[in-house]
């Protein structure tokens, strides 16, 4: 078969400009990386001999990772005898480079963020570190059970070759020609070195070959098998970055060792940053499963649940069946306590960080990873309580996310429920007109911006016997509620309620079918109108996000809360009682309307009109 050439596939030329010249600014974590994709590859191949022990055939039989330093040529070989790759493998893994968003990742790497180490592991892009060291790059391997070898070259300059390698050994060797100045690579003291600072977690021997000598240069001994009393805070950290192909450092690190009716260790991190990913449709977890040190998989769903999908780490169990399939798990009876072992563990070791008053730091966690742990309110029935007791929410009074028992002993006097409002932004939701009447009487609002907030509070219903109820949908009666008297309140009184009842009228002829009812409003302090949905239709916000993703078919009709303080709405009551008001207010009526509608960031179906009729109000002004 011919040679081929083909081409990195989006963007890529620009990216590993980026990867080489910017984003590192450590360039022997190029080391780290390959002997991670290294120890992946041989684990990989360890699994999948369990069922199929003809894979190991055309290769040693214990795997290993070699160094091999070539000063003379000036090369460093990074080889593996794992499960290596064929052509669709190389063009899939090495040729489509962050395929998590490309685009994205480019559009972060300005200024400083060109510096920030963490942004790499969010990509999937660690190979390509190694351009920072070296001018070419060849990948020879030969993919487990099949016959036939491959060499990918390149330059990192936008192209990659593939080529048919009938010299490939089962595996994979990555030969690293080295740029000008990077010597200190080829040197044996400073690989071992390297391997001690980043990679002595790893747990299958890495060798040194230099002048035709073996030297294994790390302890290869599984971390997490380890007490936790000889493990320093620098190993926990370079394991994490292993196991979660991270740079951030770990928020939270947990490791025990559950005893009992099922034996099993774990070792889990909760990472200091968001991940890119972290909201993947597929909602995938990244725990790694070991029996007895053999790996198993990196995709168990039935580890965790989606809503802790943050967490990364492994779980090694003494009791699992070491042939277990992929279809075993799903019924696995053992892996359910696991799973409800794991999620204990979790969630207690996050109440304890939130009860942390001098630790300060619980809000790193729920600013990254707060919109996802709520998912559990939505899904986890059994375990809600816990979880809102972890849950933390801005507030109309509050700078601070807050707790619900913290608001709960922050109510007023004759205040029955938890009241909330969602949105797409804070700034936005603290304007909101149906806010008013609640804040001129001193009563806290949740503010909620998440798109799953949109649904837990149908799911929960309740916080110690205190319903949530939201300020935007069904009537608000807040006179049973004693708020702060404010001594500069010199509103008007309101409109004759008579003259009230015609202009409501009028404004119901006028807007018709467009509107569910209009009402006389008791949340209103400043505005003159809002919008409200109705008891049990769907609210605002959601209305508008399932529109977005084309998921919402005829807009619902809605309430129109008139505010009979306001002095233009005084001022139209008067004006609702003369002869022939009806039709002189139906403007009015649409313009009030579309006002309303345009507070709560909808699209007007009709600008044109609404221009026009702006502009005839206009020259009645003038």
């Amino acid at each position: 078969m011919a040679e081929e050439k083909l081409s990195f596939q989006a963007e890529v030329s620009k990216l590993l400009d980026l990867v080489v010249h910017s984003l590192y600014s450590n360039k022997e974590i190029f080391l780290r990386e390959l002997i991670s994709n290294a120890s992946d590859a041989c684990d990989k191949l360890r699994y999948a001999a369990l069922t199929q022990p003809d894979l190991l055939a055309g290769g040693p039989g214990e795997f290993r990772i070699t160094l091999s330093p070539d000063k003379a040529a000036r090369t460093l070989s990074v080889a593996d005898n794992g499960i290596g790759m064929n052509r669709d493998d190389l063009v899939g893994n090495l040729g489509t480079i962050a395929s998590s968003g490309t685009a994205a990742f480019l559009s972060q790497m300005t200024g400083e963020a060109k510096k920030d180490m963490s942004l790499i592991g969010q990509f999937g892009v660690g190979f390509y570190s190694a351009f920072m060291v070296a001018e070419k790059v060849e990948v020879i391997t030969r993919k487990a059970g099949e016959d036939q070898g491959w060499r990918w070259t390149s330059d990192g300059k936008g192209e990659f070759t593939i080529a048919e390698d009938e010299t490939a050994e089962r595996g994979a060797r990555i030969v690293l020609h080295m740029r000008e100045g990077e010597d200190e690579f080829l040197d044996g003291y400073r690989l071992r070195n390297i391997v001690k600072t980043y990679s002595d977690h790893i747990a299958l021997p890495v060798i040194l070959i230099e002048e035709g000598k073996e030297e294994a240069v790390n302890s290869a001994s599984a971390l997490w098998t380890r007490s936790k009393s000889e493990i320093t805070p620098e190993q926990y950290k370079e394991f994490y970055h292993h196991v979660a192909h991270a740079f951030d450092e770990p928020w939270a690190t947990l490791h025990y060792k559950a005893e009992g009716a099922i034996e099993y260790t774990g070792l889990l991190f909760i990472p200091g940053q968001k991940p890119f990913d972290i909201f993947h449709p597929d909602r995938k977890q990244h725990l790694k499963l070991y029996v007895k040190r053999v790996f198993i998989t990196d995709d168990c769903a039935e580890l965790l649940p989606p809503y802790l999908r943050f967490v990364r780490g492994i779980v090694d169990s003494q009791d699992l069946p070491l042939n277990i399939s992929r279809e075993m798990l799903q019924h696995n009876p053992l892996l359910a306590k696991i799973r409800t072992g794991l999620i204990k563990r979790l969630l207690s070791e996050l109440k304890k960080k939130s009860e942390d008053a001098e630790g300060g730091d619980y809000g790193t966690f729920w600013a990254s990873f707060g919109a996802v742990l709520k998912e559990g309110l939505y899904e986890d029935f059994e375990r809600k309580a816990e979880i809102l007791d972890l849950c933390r929410f801005a507030t109309t009074a509050s700078d601070e996310p807050i707790s619900l028992a913290t608001y709960l002993s922050r109510m007023k006097e004759g205040q029955e429920a938890i009241y909330t409002i969602s949105g797409d932004e804070i700034s936005a939701l603290k304007k909101s007109p149906q806010l008013e009447g609640f804040i001129a009487k001193g009563i806290e609002v949740l503010l909620l911006t998440d798109p799953i907030d949109e649904f837990w509070p149908n799911a929960v219903t309740t916080y110690q016997e205190k319903p949530f109820r939201s300020v935007a949908q069904g009537a608000a009666d807040l006179s049973a509620i004693k708020g702060v008297e404010n001594p500069d309140d010199k509103r008007p009184e309101p409109a004759a309620g008579d003259a009230v009842a015609a202009l409501i009228a009028a404004f119901k002829l006028a807007l018709g079918e467009q509107v569910k009812d209009v009402r006389s409003s008791e949340r209103l302090i400043d505005s003159p109108v809002c919008l409200v949905a109705d008891e049990g239709d769907v609210g605002l916000h959601l209305e508008r996000m399932l529109r977005q993703h084309q998921q919402a078919g005829q807009r619902a009709p809605r309430i129109l809360e008139v505010n009979p303080r306001h002095s233009l709405i005084r001022r139209l009551a008067e004006e609702a009682t003369a002869d022939g008001a009806a039709d002189r207010l139906a403007d009015t009526a649409w313009l009030l309307f579309d006002q309303a509608r345009i507070v709560e960031g909808e699209v007007l179906p009709d600008p044109a009109s609404f221009a026009r009729r702006l502009s005839k109000m206009l020259e009645q002004v003038g």
